[in-house]
């Protein structure tokens, strides 16, 4: 079918979505800033709560998108709104005249660095939790030192329901990453001592709650609950952590070989700046404003603008691929409803 339809962003949203058009008929262009396809995913080692290889999923969306037109190294410089359309104008030279434009731009992780009361930049043992799942991935990062890892600690919500950070939202997938980081930490140093300081828990997820059982009962994972109030370093360069274990009602003090922060999901700032073209509504959490957040989450206020997957708030993987069809059907049925 004879109908331009840009899709910004080749993240799993953005595959997903254009996979769905390819199947509807479509010919989508994808625009993707990065060098590769697959976002954040793409840089994942594995996937709660089955422990699939990301790779895996990441090369079977690619698979399906060998029709579409994909610029990758490619910024949108400007997006101009015409009449009844959208000349969309590419770093590449490519000028781009479409109705649909699906934003797909996915989510930036919270600069752990902000938090200096965490150490991230500071201590060479404090590290995020991309940090960990790319160590994961290549065994390559010389702060991480695999002979003498006898304790490590995750720390929940780090730039996560934190009005001073400036993200009150809860980030969704952090709890369950850091359950399946601390699981995969024990696989590989089963004699290790694993800590989880969290404020709550939030296992809303298919098996989530199962995971975070497993973790207790068959890796021994310790989880106290409680903000973390102080991390230091000894003269041997370790991490030494004290937090108020609120169940326990009493302060808690432990020295770790390495420290792992679980840095929260904040909204794009490249699509800030492309939204801010069009202009697209904003929302309070500072992520895109659906239409409805009930019947109509992949709508814009905008004709012809749709959303899928992180632009609009954060989402685990099975929930990004679910709007991304969602949001492909909708496409389709704008496109069909204007012919008639």
């Amino acid at each position: 079918m004879k109908e331009n339809i840009v899709i910004i962003g080749g993240g799993i949203a953005g595959l997903e979505a254009a996979g769905q058009l390819i199947r509807l008929g479509y010919s989508p262009i994808i625009v993707e800033k990065q060098d590769h396809l697959g976002g954040h995913v793409a840089e994942w080692h594995c996937l709660f709560p089955d422990m699939t290889p990301a790779s895996d999923v990441v090369s079977r969306l690619t698979e399906n998108v060998s029709e579409a037109n994909i610029f990758v190294n490619t910024e949108i410089l400007f997006i101009n709104h015409l009449k009844d359309s959208y000349n969309v104008m590419l770093s590449n030279g490519i000028s781009i005249v479409t109705r649909i434009i699906l934003f797909t731009t996915g989510f930036r992780l919270f600069d752990a660095s902000k938090k200096e009361e965490y150490g991230y930049g500071v201590y060479d043992q404090v590290i995020t939790n991309r940090d960990l799942e790319q160590w994961f991935s290549t065994g390559n990062d010389d702060r991480v030192n695999s002979r003498e890892l006898n304790a490590v600690g995750f720390v929940h919500c780090v730039g996560s329901r934190d009005e001073k950070a400036g993200n009150g939202q809860c980030s969704k997938v952090c709890c369950i990453t850091a359950v399946k980081q601390a699981i995969e930490m024990k696989q590989r140093f089963p004699e290790a001592q694993v800590y989880c300081f969290y404020m709550d828990l939030r296992m809303f997820g298919k098996k989530y709650e199962d995971f975070y059982i497993s973790a207790q009962r068959d890796y021994g994972v310790r989880f106290i609950r409680g903000r973390v109030s102080e991390v230091s370093e000894n003269i041997e360069g370790k991490v030494i952590v004290k937090a108020e274990d609120t169940l326990a009602g009493k302060p808690v003090k432990v020295t770790l070989d390495l420290l792992v922060l679980m840095a929260g999901i904040v909204c794009n700032p490249d699509c800030t700046k492309v939204a801010s073209m069009i202009p697209l509504q904003m929302d309070s959490d500072g992520f895109l404003k659906s239409r409805d957040n009930i019947m109509d989450i992949t709508g814009s206020s905008r004709s012809g603008i749709f959303y899928a997957g992180a632009c609009t708030g954060a989402k685990t993987v099975p929930e990004t691929l679910a709007e991304a069809r969602s949001a492909a059907l909708d496409i389709h049925n704008y496109i069909t409803s204007s012919r008639i």
